[in-house]
């Protein structure tokens, strides 16, 4: 059986931030997954929002991902169908009734695109469509949000613009942070830095 995380422990707590660095291979993408209940740990435990995420089937983990959680990934993971307004909704969609779409359009208001709600992924350039998905992971005010290198298909203007927005967003609602990112710039605006070498957690 192949090893990828060993001995690794972290807590994050309502409103810090954490970000998550190392080398490709070292198992940032694979501890996130297991924060998120995405994944389940062979051994250890991962607690999410008072949840013992291994305890519960995986219905029960996308509940709780649902309730607490929020994401932003590399690559957007928009639905090229729906528009930025439409995909911005889709967690309060998921949570059943129907939803007010006021929270979405002053989001999306926020990020700098109260503009562009009605257009479509294939009409808005990439910073634009991660600041769609900035949008989506705060809609519900999730306690926790999970970002996976998401300025890594960004070039180094954008980056920036798109790292204040999802930090100062963070702030305001006070959620904590989990980041993964090759950024040391980024990583270094995060209060506690989790370091990875060949699935291990290392000090600087």
């Amino acid at each position: 059986m192949l090893e990828v995380l060993r001995r690794v422990s972290l807590r994050v707590m309502p409103g810090e931030t954490c970000a998550i660095v190392g080398p490709s291979g070292s198992g940032k993408t694979t501890l996130l997954g297991l924060a998120a209940g995405l994944d389940v740990p062979t051994s250890g435990s991962v607690w999410l929002a008072g949840r013992d995420l291994a305890a519960l089937d995986e219905d029960e983990r996308a509940a709780v991902r649902n309730e607490h959680t929020g994401f932003v990934f590399q690559n957007f993971q928009l639905f090229p169908t729906l528009t930025a307004l439409e995909n911005v909704m889709v967690p309060m969609d998921l949570r059943g009734g129907r939803p007010d779409p006021g929270p979405a359009r002053e989001l999306l208001a926020k990020v700098g695109l109260g503009e562009r709600m009605h257009h479509y992924p294939v009409q808005l350039s990439g910073g634009e469509q991660q600041r769609v998905a900035i949008a989506r992971a705060f809609v519900t005010r999730p306690g926790l949000l999970f970002a996976d290198e998401p300025t890594g298909n960004l070039d180094g203007d954008t980056a920036r613009r798109v790292a204040d927005m999802i930090f100062e967003l963070n702030r305001d609602a006070g959620t904590a942070l989990v980041l993964v990112t090759h950024d040391v710039e980024l990583a270094s605006r995060c209060g506690q830095v989790v370091r990875l070498r060949n699935g291990e957690r290392v000090e600087p």
